[in-house]
Formats: C-alpha cells, structure tokens, sequence
C-alpha cells in the first residue's frame, strides 16, 4: 500500500483528518468510504473531486466503497445548506440513483476479481426496515442532544438571522449518517469515512457512534471545498452546473469549462483534478509560466479530465469542435458534429429560420444573406461580401452563383454562415 493520505496532502486535498489516521492505512489494508446525495439523476462536477479521493484511495490498496443516500436522500443535508430542501418521491429517488451508480462506474473499478474492489452500496436497503422505535432506541440514546446540537450545521442553522429554523427531519439526518459510518463498520469492515470539509460534524457522529455503540474505533478525513481564485463558485457557469452525465452537459462544454480556466485555477486544479504525478505536475507549471499564452495547463487539464469522464473519442470530438470558431475546420468537420455540439459551438449565435420548400427549390446566396434572414442589412450588401469572397458557407467560401441545398444541411437541419473570420449566422431550416 502507498501512502494515501500524502497523496492527498501534497495535492491539496487534505483538509482535516482524525489523530493516527494516516499511521493507521499505512499498515492496514482497509474500506473507506464516501457518501453520495442522489438529489439529481446526474453528479456534477462538485462531486468529482469526492469520485477522485476513492480512486486515489483504491489507487493506494484500499476498498473504495461508494454509499447512495437512497435513505438520507429522503431526509436532506443540513450541511451548508441555509433552508430546508425538497423531498425527493421514491419513483424520482430510483432513477437519480441509477444515474449516480452510471456516473460512478465510469471512475472506480468495481471488478469483482479485483483484491482491492470498489463496492457501491445504497442506504436504504438497510434503513428501510428499521422501525422508528428500534432507530431511537438502540442508535438515538447512544448520541445525546447537546453533542448533535455543538455541531456547526446545527448551530449556524439556529443562530442564522434569516434562518427558517431547523426541522426535526434535517436534525436528524446526522444520526442517519452516523448509523451508516456504524453499519458499514459491522458488515463491511469499513475504518474509514471521507467527505467535503462540511461534512466533518456529520462524520464524527459516525466515529463516536461506533466507539460507544461499537466500542471500536474509526477514522475521518475530510477533504477541502473547492473553490475558485475569482470567488466565483466553482462548477457553475452561465447555463448552471457542469454536469457529469453527457445529455445534460456535452463533452465539448464540459472540455470548455476546463480549458477556460484562469492561469491561478488550472495550477490548482491540475493537482485536484488529474493523476498526473507531482514531477509531471510541476514541469507542466515551469512550462505555462514560461509561456503562459499557449495555456498549456489548461489544456492538459481538458484534456485528462474529459478523457477520464467521457472517454478519449468524446475529448477529440470536444478538441474538433473547439478548433471550429478559429477557421481551422472544413464543412467535414462540422458535419461530423452531433446535433447537440454543434448547437453548444454556436451557441448565442444570430440565427434565421427558412422553410425545407426554400432549400429544396435550392436557396440563392442574396436570399441566404439578406432577402430572408436579414443577416447582412440589405440585397446590396450581400452582393458587394459576396464580390469580396468574404461569405462562407459551413466554413467554405462561396460566391453569388451558389446555391444551399439539402445536401449543405448539419443534422438534416442547420447551415453556418459567416462573413469574415468571426462573424456567424445559423439557418435553422424547418
């Protein structure tokens, strides 16, 4: 076994751990696992540096395992949270859980042969047949109100001025999740639980629930929330989250995110993020610091970190798509685009719709331009670009004799226009 809480440390992943932790994996092969909130059918990119600490910690020898709130996601996390979330139904409970368990698998090795195996586990296969009168009496009245109430979710809940109260359900959810920490210790052998640094409070009630319930002992680590240098938070863009799952943010947007990154944040989310060893780490930043416009952190980040959630095919479609807006592509490449990348490539570009009767008929460049888009301001302005070989048509350059037909559509429905190098039109074509 490596030493898996260095690993953490000298990546900045470290935040918080309980005495003897790292004595304690450095000569025991153990489970340690991370709880996962199954509040939509997809997990973002908030969540990838948690999916990241278990492969570090199966990387390192360990059992990963991986626990779906099927039951806490009932209840709802307090944690940060400044009111109360909605319930989620069961019917909507299933399948955000089959989508988190999909989001998973692409990460940890789950291979039953392997001597170090992640497991995934979920909750409310064991919740769901405690009674309410065994919960508050074999687990409640090991745990007093004063320790539950000293916790910083609970305090900093009550004495918010704008605060809504607490209700009993989410002042329990930390004896839920400590009952979880005490049944894997029982049935799994797991010494070890991991979360965000939020969740400290709702971790050590595990520990402590097993050392009076259990008289055993068990270990926490907590792990920073990441942030970005600007302030502004990470994993959200204009659109909302950055998602996990393709259908709700497509590989080209999901490669974006990264490659944007400021200088400050791609330094810091290089060591986050990626596997890359600590050596490869700081060539990489000698590299960029000495040519910082060629932003070679940030697209190395893109790239290992899209490959390693959509696959390598995804990330070179991503790197097309991107390569498009800077006049290296050919109407090829952009034929090759699926629907939903085209559009995120163009999205927020002026658009027009025309009828398939025009396109079949065959659409004259004047009537392409001006005549029904309004994309240049008259028929005598699409002429003289025209005359200037400045239009182009899906990025190859055309002149007044063209003609758009069926046979120029992306996906059976879009054509680009551009005049120049930067400026864009979509026909949508319906």
């Amino acid at each position: 076994m490596t030493n898996f809480v260095e690993e953490l440390r000298w990546r900045g992943l470290l935040h918080d751990l309980m005495p003897d932790t790292e004595e304690y994996l450095l000569k025991n092969k153990t489970a340690g696992y991370i709880g996962f909130d199954p509040t939509a059918d997809s997990l973002h990119i908030g969540s990838l540096v948690q999916i990241l600490i278990l492969k570090h910690f199966q990387n390192a020898g360990h059992n990963p395992i991986a626990l779906i709130g099927g039951a806490t996601g009932m209840v709802g996390d307090p944690s940060g949270k400044s009111a109360e979330r909605n319930l989620l139904d069961e019917e909507t409970l299933a399948k955000n859980i089959a989508g988190v368990r999909e989001n998973l698998e692409r990460f940890l090795d789950f291979d039953a042969t392997a001597e170090n195996k992640a497991e995934l586990v979920n909750n409310y296969d064991w919740m769901k047949d405690i009674s309410l009168i065994d919960f508050v009496r074999d687990t409640g009245k090991h745990i007093t109100v004063n320790y539950m109430m000293a916790k910083d979710s609970v305090k900093k809940r009550l004495s918010s001025e704008s605060s809504v109260g607490m209700s009993f359900t989410e002042f329990t959810y930390q004896l839920f999740q400590g009952y979880d920490f005490y049944h894997l210790y029982k049935e799994k052998n797991c010494r070890l639980q991991m979360g965000g640094s939020d969740q400290w409070g709702n971790i050590t009630t595990g520990t402590e629930l097993i050392r009076r319930k259990a008289q055993g002992k068990a270990y926490a680590i907590t792990v920073p929330l990441v942030t970005k240098a600007d302030g502004t938070k990470f994993g959200k863009t204009e659109g909302g989250n950055v998602w996990l799952n393709a259908d709700r943010t497509s590989p080209y947007k999901f490669y974006q995110y990264w490659l944007n990154s400021s200088d400050e944040d791609a330094e810091n989310f290089i060591k986050k993020f990626t596997f890359l060893d600590k050596e490869t780490i700081e060539s990489l930043i000698a590299e960029h610091k000495e040519n910082p416009h060629l932003r070679l952190l940030q697209k190395k980040l893109g790239e290992e970190v899209t490959i390693m959630t959509h696959g390598k095919e995804a990330y070179e479609n991503a790197l097309k798509a991107s390569s498009i807006l800077f006049g290296k592509s050919t109407s090829d490449d952009l034929k090759s685009l699926d629907e939903q990348t085209f559009l995120d490539v163009f999205d927020g570009v002026p658009q027009a719709t025309v009828s398939t009767d025009d396109v079949a008929e065959g659409l004259d460049m004047i009537g392409a331009l001006a005549a029904k888009t309004n994309f240049l301001k008259s028929n005598g302005d699409a002429r003289r670009a025209l005359k200037e070989n400045a239009i182009s048509v899906n990025k190859e350059k055309v002149n007044d004799s063209f003609t758009i037909t069926k046979n120029d559509l992306i996906a059976n429905k879009y054509v680009l226009l551009q005049r120049g190098k930067k400026t864009y039109f979509l026909l949508i074509v319906e």
